[in-house]
């Protein structure tokens, strides 16, 4: 890798690359200030003069360097062509996710996981990540059809958050296994549900958000212990899916 960084940033562009390597793309000074201080193994970064425009990016780069992270300097020109942002900050980094494994997250008294069942949005899926950390959430579990965790623009909007906060893909077939071995009851979110703050959790509790259109898919619904929703003026037909998912871990967490 430290014979062609820029290679490597690109091919963790795709997917795919991203599976084949187990490797992802930080990007922005907050981002990898993030990563150095958890502790997140970075393999390489790719830096622009940018970066050294500030006193608080010339002391990532030294943060860098004290780590031993190979850095590799590139013209502004073509920093802006490997960058994933609009107006980028001088500063990619490749980094390695926590390999968590599915036992790693389980909920407790007070600390929900939330489950995303197709939540396809990477804005969303980096956001509510950030919230469930911020809101003392155990751990997510992503369903199929939720955006790739690794997904760099959901990495951006977690803002950290998946450096520290347990969590998982996993099968829709796994979900039942799941719920038994940590003793969780599970919780839909549906429109219709029972006001979630009028209920109290007895015990470990799981809560599943879906997709903005399409809801939860039916075998996942078929799970649920009980169904909460969140009221809402009339006229209003719902919430944007990391909005509704921050009331609702409020709610759980408040309720523990």
């Amino acid at each position: 890798m430290k014979h062609d960084v820029p290679g490597t940033v690109r091919d963790l562009h795709r997917r795919r690359g991203r599976e084949r390597r187990g490797r992802t793309l930080a990007e922005g000074i907050r981002l990898v200030e993030e990563a150095l201080a958890a502790g997140i193994p970075i393999d390489a970064a790719v830096v622009a003069p940018a970066l050294d425009a500030t006193p608080r990016g010339r002391a990532l780069r030294e943060a860098l360097a004290a780590r031993g992270v190979h850095t590799e300097v590139l013209s502004d020109r073509e920093f802006t062509a490997l960058a994933l942002t609009e107006q980028p900050q001088g500063v990619l980094a490749v980094v390695a996710l926590p390999g968590w494994e599915v036992d790693a997250v389980r909920p407790s008294a007070g600390h929900p996981v939330l489950v995303l069942d197709g939540v396809q949005d990477p804005g969303n899926v980096g956001t509510i990540a950030r919230t469930a950390l911020a809101l003392g959430a155990a751990g997510l579990v992503a369903l199929p059809g939720t955006a790739e965790l690794a997904n760099p623009k959901v990495l951006r909007s977690a803002m950290g958050a998946l450096f520290r906060l347990p969590a998982v893909h996993l099968d829709a077939a796994s979900l039942p296994g799941w719920l038994r071995a940590a003793g969780a009851e599970l919780w839909v979110a549906e429109a219709d549900g029972e006001p979630v703050a009028r209920v109290r959790a007895a015990g470990p509790v799981a809560v599943v958000v879906g997709n903005e259109g399409a809801g939860v898919h039916p075998e996942v619904a078929a799970l649920a212990t009980r169904r909460v929703g969140i009221p809402l003026a009339p006229g209003v037909e719902s919430l944007n899916v990391a909005a509704a998912a921050a009331i609702l871990l409020h709610e759980v967490t408040r309720g523990g």
